[in-house]
Parts: structure tokens; C-alpha cells; sequence
């Protein structure tokens, strides 16, 4: 088991590593940032040569993968970490420096036992495309077929579990200050990164998501899924159909070679609520490096490490919750969300109704170009706090995606109406999902299901209420937050003084 000692200094030494890169200068001049955390910055960075242009990038690569998956998702929220640490952020998605192709040959000869030119008939040596997780490689098989093979970086898994294992140390510890910091649930926001980055170390299981959403999105025009080759992969190697087409995110390109960008970009908008609102398994990596236009002018995706899952009736609420707010139907979006009880029971439907008017009004009539369905989201995430709603993983990651997609639909076709574009889509599926007869089977079922469980209810009533005498368990009381005075606030105190020597230590020793 891991010391405290031992995440202490991994922490500091993180600390110092994005110091030296420049990238807590936005934390240090910050006038909101309290002065204690201002001061250990000052000093993790005392004596370091500190870049110009601070270097998000290069720091996050430097600490290793778990921080490189986390600088991916930051990359996304130009609204929380600005414009230029978010542009130097995307240099984290495909752009890293590969591993020698004599340590790829031996990971790939090792997993399939035996050498690759039995493997492959030709295999080009300079990787297309290297991430945090894994890098790619273009070949062909025996038959003739192209074929794109993705290998786990050697190192990284162990690498990965070290570094998330500190990370759940410090939530843990984070979260035990309550308040704001309880709230938003860390603990629950790195289970959630270690499971989703768990599915990516694991390449079968990739390529089963690959296989997964391929059938659901049959029915799509113009969105294709890259067959998987099963015969070529295992769980550090995973070997699927090449993909021909020009990268989504070079928009000059796409127009030279005379693709319709408003389209694609409508497309591609439409094919995500498909995913998540009809088949609630989605592509949860949409970005720009991951969707490519082919000749055709269909669009295909790949790297499926990340996918999101939502549930029938959370999808009809996050259907309910869209269409209520693109027709400014808020009482009814209120309503949802107590339903779903996202807001606890003790709030006020009419009062949150109105918090949700704030955040949508001030978006209708606006320009196209100043709609947002990630601004949308980001007012909704704001005022969760008064209303005691804690963090829901699942609609984080889901909320991650949608600001990826607008991102790159609103770079193909910056005149793009997001309320427009998914408006009808949500509205179909309603009626579908809502209707008189999707209506009457989901009574049947529910009936019949809780028809069920009457058995076990009973017993469950006879326990609690036993024929001699006795009384049901009382309520729970209500918390009451205590001053705490016990160990854990000494060892606390411990922690912030080795933090300020640690800091300091590594500064005269950077």
C-alpha cells in the first residue's frame, strides 16, 4: 500500500512540474485566489525558469498519463481554463512523441507470440497518430486489406495505476473539508476517470465498443464505424479497418474537395443524438483528431476508449430537458429534474423553474452565433449549488461530449443553430418514447414488474413490524456538522507544513 509520504511528494512534485511550466501563473494572479494558495505557488516556482507562454501541454506530458487524460477533458472547457491553455491543450489528443518502433514490434511479436511478418505483410514504422494511452500505426494484412493498429504504450498501465492511485488519495482528503468541494463529489469524478481510462487500457474492450455502436448506428446515413479486425487484436493490440478521408477539424481541405461543411456539420450534431438520446451509448472522445470525412462525404470515427452510457429514463429526461428548454418550457424542465431527483425534494419546483429561466432566457433572440448549447449547459451547472444538486458523473460525461461536438460542429459551420439543428430530432423521439402507445406498453411493464416484487415487499413489511410488538427502524436524523478536532485535522496541519517544506526542498533542488 501506497504511504502517505509517497502521495505527498508525488503531489509536490506535480506541483512543481506545472510551476516550472508555467501553467498556475493563471492561479497566482488571480485576485479570488486565496493568499495562502497564491504563496505555495510562488514558492513551488521559486528558482525555475518559468516560460513566457505558459506550457500546459508539455507540464501534463511531463506527469504522466492519468494528468494527460485529464488535460484532454480540460482541452474541451476553454470556458473554465480560457482560450489559450485550452489551444495548447489539444496538442495532448494525437500530437506526442512516439515510442521507438523496435519496443512496438517486440509489445506486438510478445502479445500474439509470434513475429510480425507472420502478423502483417507490411508494417510502416512511423506511427500516423501517438496519444497518452496508446499510438497507431498503418499496415496490411496478408489478404491485402489497410488497416490501422493501435498498441498500448509499453509502461503505461503501471504508470496509470501509480498516478490514479495518488489521485484518489487527495480526493479522498479534499472531500473530508464538505461544503462546495462535498458537493461536486470528487471521489465519485476520479472513480469515474480511473473506470472510463480502465476500458482504454484494455483494447478488446474497445473494440467491442467499436463493434457495439457500429450495429446501433445502422440505421445513420453517412456516419460509419471501422470494422474491427478480431483475428489482429488483444488486449494491448487492437487492429481495425483504415480509414480514408481528410480530418474534420481541416475545414479549407473538406471545401476543396468540395464537401457541403453545413451538412456535415448538421450530420454530425444529429448522429450524437442518436447515440445518446435514442441508443444511450455514445462516442464519449468526439474530438476533432477522432472524426475524419471520407471521399464519399460519410463521416467516420474512431478511438472508442471513452464511451458513455445512459439509461431509458435518464435519456427521456435528458430529452425532456432539452426540448423544455429550446421552447422555454421551464416549469416543465423544473419538474424533470425533481422527478429524477437531481434536486433534493426540500427545494421549490416554482423557485427552481425561475433559476431555470435566468439561464434561458437571456439566450432567445439572440444571433445564431451567439447561441451555445455548452453555455446552455454551463448556466444549468451554475446554479446547481443553491439548489444542493451534487455532481451526476454520467451527465458529465455527457455534458463533456456535447461541448465537444458543438465545438467541432460550430468550427465547420460557425452559422450552425444548435437549438435548431437537435430540436426536431429531440421532439421525434418524444413523440415516439411519449406517445399513446410507448405510453401503455411502459404501464404494462412497470406494472407487471412491480407486480414482482409484491412478495418481497410484504416480507419486507413483517420484518420491520414483527408480530410481538416492536417498531419500525426510526428516521434518520438530521446531519449535524461537527467541529472536528480529532486526528484528521492534525494530520491536516501536517500535510500543508510538509507540503510548504516539500515545495521548498524542490525548488532549491530544481
Amino acid at each position: 500500500m501506497t504511504t502517505h509520504i509517497t502521495h505527498i511528494w508525488r503531489l509536490l512534485k506535480w506541483g512543481r512540474i506545472l510551476a516550472r511550466h508555467g501553467a498556475l501563473r493563471g492561479i497566482e494572479r488571480d485576485p479570488l485566489t486565496p493568499t495562502p494558495v497564491r504563496r505555495l505557488v510562488r514558492i513551488a516556482r521559486f528558482g525555475a525558469r518559468v516560460p513566457k507562454e505558459p506550457r500546459y501541454a508539455d507540464a501534463f506530458q511531463a506527469i504522466g498519463p492519468a494528468a494527460i487524460k485529464l488535460g484532454q477533458t480540460l482541452a474541451t472547457r476553454p470556458d473554465l481554463v480560457g482560450d489559450a491553455a485550452a489551444n495548447d491543450l489539444l496538442r495532448l489528443q494525437d500530437a506526442l512523441p512516439p515510442v521507438l518502433f523496435e519496443t512496438i514490434r517486440a509489445e506486438i511479436e510478445t502479445s500474439f507470440g509470434r513475429p510480425l511478418e507472420e502478423i502483417y505483410a507490411s508494417f510502416d514504422e512511423v506511427p500516423v497518430g501517438a496519444a497518452s494511452i496508446a499510438q497507431v500505426h498503418r499496415a496490411t494484412t496478408a489478404d491485402g486489406r489497410d488497416v490501422a493498429v493501435k498498441v498500448i504504450r509499453p509502461g503505461v498501465i503501471d504508470q496509470f495505476n501509480r498516478d490514479i492511485q495518488t489521485y484518489e488519495w487527495a480526493a479522498a482528503h479534499v472531500e473530508q473539508l464538505g461544503g462546495e468541494i462535498a458537493r461536486l463529489r470528487p471521489r465519485l469524478v476520479i472513480a469515474n476517470l480511473k473506470r472510463w481510462t480502465a476500458r482504454e487500457l484494455d483494447l478488446r474492450r474497445e473494440a467491442a465498443s467499436a463493434s457495439e455502436l457500429a450495429e446501433a448506428m445502422v440505421a445513420e446515413p453517412g456516419y460509419i464505424i471501422p470494422a474491427i479486425d478480431w483475428d489482429r487484436t488483444s488486449g494491448r493490440i487492437m487492429t481495425m479497418e483504415w480509414v480514408n478521408g481528410i480530418k474534420i477539424a481541416d475545414r479549407a481541405a473538406l471545401v476543396a474537395a468540395g464537401h457541403d461543411v453545413p451538412a456535415l456539420a448538421a450530420r454530425l450534431v444529429n448522429a450524437f443524438l442518436r447515440q445518446a438520446i435514442a441508443e444511450g451509448f455514445f462516442h464519449a472522445d468526439m474530438h476533432q483528431g477522432n472524426l475524419f470525412v471520407t471521399p464519399n462525404g460519410d463521416i467516420a470515427a474512431i478511438d472508442f476508449g471513452i464511451m458513455g452510457r445512459i439509461d431509458r429514463r435518464a435519456r427521456m429526461w435528458l430529452a425532456e430537458i432539452l426540448y423544455g428548454l429550446i421552447t422555454g418550457n421551464y416549469r416543465r424542465v423544473a419538474e424533470i429534474h425533481f422527478e429524477a431527483q437531481y434536486v433534493p425534494a426540500h427545494h421549490d419546483v416554482a423557485e427552481f423553474a425561475t433559476a431555470l429561466r435566468a439561464v434561458g432566457e437571456p439566450m432567445r433572440g439572440k444571433p445564431v452565433s451567439e447561441l451555445s448549447v455548452g453555455g446552455m449547459l454551463d448556466g444549468l451547472f451554475a446554479i446547481t449549488r443553491d439548489f444542493d444538486m451534487q455532481t451526476q458523473p454520467h451527465l458529465l460525461l455527457l455534458q463533456k461530449t456535447m461541448v465537444m461536438v458543438e465545438g467541432v460542429a460550430t468550427a465547420l459551420d460557425p452559422n450552425i443553430n444548435m437549438w435548431e439543428t437537435s430540436g426536431p430530432y429531440v421532439k421525434e423521439w418524444l413523440r415516439t418514447e411519449l406517445g399513446p402507445e410507448a405510453k401503455a406498453a411502459d404501464a404494462l411493464i412497470q406494472n407487471w414488474r412491480t407486480f414482482q416484487r409484491l412478495p418481497d415487499l410484504v416480507r419486507r413489511i413483517e420484518d420491520s413490524f414483527p408480530e410481538k410488538g416492536g417498531a419500525p427502524p426510526p428516521p434518520p436524523l438530521t446531519e449535524v456538522k461537527l467541529i472536528r478536532v480529532g486526528a484528521g485535522w492534525r494530520y491536516a496541519l501536517v500535510a500543508v507544513i510538509a507540503a510548504v517544506a516539500g515545495a521548498s526542498v524542490m525548488a532549491l533542488l530544481g
